[in-house]
């Protein structure tokens, strides 16, 4: 215990040394526009620096009209098939989708349904872990944080890989396709395990069922009694649909693109992917957007007064409420401007599951919100582009309606996206360029070196 506290204690001395790292780290920010960098790869108008090409999918906010860009509602496309449209096609069956977007994304195409049911019988195949890997790997040292869990479990099964360095396609798809059946696992028993030693909760483990869809199976092994209702596992599976995969530039993708142009194994690059998505800034806003929720709802009496929450937003906005950070979470987006497509495509389901579990009136108030927040921040933010709710206003609500931990949010993010993943993995091989690597410019002085005796 004494070792352990001395490893995660922060002296007095580190503190005195890491403001040796603040001073002499800062960079005048007018250098930043001096030199055009394009921070974090975007221009002063916010889009990004084109860097690559790809086939897997778009996002779409605006359309050129005379020469001039004129902002449209949200597009999402994955392989060129508008989300909203491929949404329909499964709902109006009423199939589940998951399944079916990850074989459009690796492969390219829209499953027949005897290919959809191979796939889905070959996921299930590989959704069975190493003997004793449970026992010797999720269950020692569990995290508390189930996204460094299940990195570490990622990055465990190179060693149980004999061909884990084979970067050809075949071998590559291959592992792709185990840890796209082995995320849910990896989530669901991570944090079974994090309850179990550090919450002093139950320690239930259930096997996933072959004849279950993805969304199913989260469910099944999530819950002691394994019970859901269909509309449970349909909102769960449309959540995992609008999150599998966003272009080739967001954070945890071009993450992927940056560490396979390396040339690394398929286990090295994911889990640079997964530190990404763990992130705050990435994979977590939905837990913001529920905490600012709770801070709503406990300060603003009359959810229909509407002069009562626009007052209390205002707080948020000019940081006198909440985590004064002065943001409205789950509003606005790096290229969405009128709409994002997730969030009108998730919006109908919601109120659906809101009927179903009594929740009319917290969905009337995310509504409320989403129109008042809207205005409001565009009237006092100055922004060179509309703002409007994300998917991750909705996506938080719809897991707190399914009685998810917060602690599985980013986790089902991961789930979804390691479709998307695998897919740009596999493109940046088939298609290999130089190893992705930007520029930055030293504006440090040069300065002659000074022996000790002087210093």
């Amino acid at each position: 215990m004494q070792n352990r506290n001395k490893f995660s204690e922060v002296t007095q001395d580190v503190i005195d040394l890491s403001q040796l790292c603040i001073n002499n780290s800062s960079i005048d920010p007018s250098l930043y526009s001096k030199y055009d960098v394009k921070r974090g790869l975007r221009d002063l108008n916010g889009r990004g620096v084109l860097t690559g090409l790809t086939e897997i999918s778009e996002v779409c906010s605006t359309e050129e009209i005379n020469g001039e860009r004129i902002p449209i509602d949200g597009k999402l496309f994955y392989r060129g098939y508008d989300v909203e449209d491929i949404v329909k096609g499964f709902t109006s069956e009423d199939r589940f989708g998951f399944e079916e977007i990850t074989y459009l994304l690796l492969f390219g195409n829209l499953p027949e349904k005897k290919a959809l049911e191979d796939f889905s019988s070959m996921i299930n195949y590989y959704r069975i872990l190493p003997t004793s890997f449970v026992r010797d790997i999720i269950m020692k040292a569990p995290s508390r944080d189930i996204m460094n869990a299940m990195a570490r479990s990622v990055l465990t099964l190179y060693s149980y890989d004999e061909h884990a360095e084979d970067t050809s396609i075949p071998n590559v798809l291959r592992q792709c396709l185990q840890l796209i059946a082995l995320f849910p696992i990896f989530s669901v028993y991570g944090f079974q395990a994090y309850g179990y030693y550090h919450d002093n909760q139950s320690l239930i483990i259930h096997t996933p069922r072959p004849d279950l869809s993805t969304a199913e199976n989260i469910l099944y092994m999530l819950r002691p009694d394994s019970q859901y209702t269909h509309l449970e596992a349909k909102l769960l599976d449309m959540a995992l649909v609008l999150h599998a995969e966003h272009g080739g530039g967001n954070n945890s993708t071009f993450t992927t693109h940056v560490v396979t142009s390396s040339g690394t194994d398929t286990y090295s690059a994911i889990a640079a992917a997964l530190g990404s998505l763990k992130g705050p800034k990435h994979g977590g806003a939905n837990i913001k957007v529920v905490r600012m929720f709770e801070d709503i709802k406990a300060n603003v009496k009359d959810y229909d007064d509407e002069e009562e929450v626009e007052a209390y937003l205002a707080k948020i906005l000019h940081k006198e409420a909440f985590d004064k950070a002065g943001l409205i979470y789950g509003m606005g987006h790096a290229i969405y401007s009128l709409s994002d497509p997730r969030a009108r495509v998730f919006k109908g389901f919601v109120e659906s599951l809101s009927n179903e579990k009594g929740r009319q009136e917290e969905f009337k108030l995310y509504s409320s919100v989403e129109r008042i927040a809207a205005n409001l921040i565009a009237k006092e933010r100055k922004i060179y582009k509309g703002v409007s709710a994300n998917v991750d206003f909705y996506s938080g609500f719809v897991y707190s309606m399914l009685d998810l931990p917060s602690e599985l949010y980013t986790p089902l993010f991961a789930i979804a996206r390691i479709a998307g993943w695998s897919a740009h993995r596999i493109e940046e091989l088939v298609n290999p360029s130089k190893i992705i690597r930007p520029a930055y410019m030293n504006v440090q002085d040069r300065r002659a070196y000074i022996d000790m005796t002087d210093r």
